[in-house]
């Protein structure tokens, strides 16, 4: 199981905590981990500014991944921090034309994927990160959100 802290201050639209645990709980069960993530609803000029200072990148984005970097000697089960934008991940539902809900889950996954060492710069390990993405969604009942 993975534990979840939610942080939405400026209560933005977003799921609500007991949403984001059934997703994180499908990732942790199909991979059988456990640990505890941390996910912050930021706004766009949030994302903006991680974005750019993280990414070299300046546009907001729909979700950022900060794995835990924690030393070996210390004992620790957090995972790692995600920061989603309400916005920008909203905006892309309607764009790629599919339910919200949908799309906040799979950037939950896409995220969380990140911080278990999960990458998609190489082909092989972008068809593999889908894979699994595809397969999580699907058994929660969600289409394939790459097709």
């Amino acid at each position: 199981m993975i534990s979840l802290e939610l942080i939405n201050e400026n209560n933005l639209a977003a799921p609500d905590s007991a949403q984001f645990q059934i997703w994180l709980n499908q990732v942790a069960e199909k991979l059988n981990i456990t640990g505890e993530i941390c996910i912050k609803i930021v706004d766009e000029t949030e994302s903006h500014d991680l974005n750019h200072s993280y990414r070299g990148i300046a546009k907001p984005t729909n979700v950022l991944s900060f794995p835990a970097e924690i030393p070996d000697f210390v004992e620790s089960t957090h995972l790692g921090d995600l920061a989603i934008c309400a916005p920008v991940v909203i905006r892309e539902s309607v764009d790629q034309n599919k339910p919200a809900v949908n799309h906040w889950a799979h950037m939950s996954i896409h995220g969380t994927l990140h911080l278990l060492g999960y990458d998609h710069i190489e082909d092989v390990d972008a068809e593999e990160m889908e894979t699994l993405e595809i397969e999580l969604l699907k058994a929660l009942g969600m289409v394939d959100p790459y097709h």
